[in-house]
């Protein structure tokens, strides 16, 4: 058998990818604890990270590989301070609820 029988076809990265980033806008409009609409916003940044590594795969260029390892650096920081951010508000609020968290209002 040759290797290309056994090669998954580029359009199941790209469903999958798109299932990916509905479930992380569904999980960031329908859900109301903090930590729950954190982690779908990180799940869209990687829905979205892999539809660049499967047109990066495709264009056989790495121009969009490059993209996507700066994409990662910038969760990762994007992580720190938002996990940060979630424990100083829990600290000063006591709920992580996000209809309950008003820190802007005096």
């Amino acid at each position: 058998m040759s290797a290309l029988a056994h090669e998954v076809p580029l359009a199941w990265y790209l469903l999958l990818s798109a299932a990916l980033f509905a479930l992380g806008v569904v999980g960031f409009l329908v859900k109301r604890n903090l930590i729950t609409v954190f982690m779908s916003i990180e799940l869209m940044l990687n829905a979205v990270n892999l539809s660049f590594v499967t047109f990066a795969y495709q264009w056989h260029a790495v121009k969009g590989q490059i993209f996507v390892f700066f994409v990662m650096m910038v969760a990762a920081a994007e992580s720190a301070v938002g996990l940060a951010i979630i424990i100083a508000v829990f600290r000063a609020r006591a709920t992580l609820a996000v209809d309950r968290i008003d820190l802007m209002k005096l």
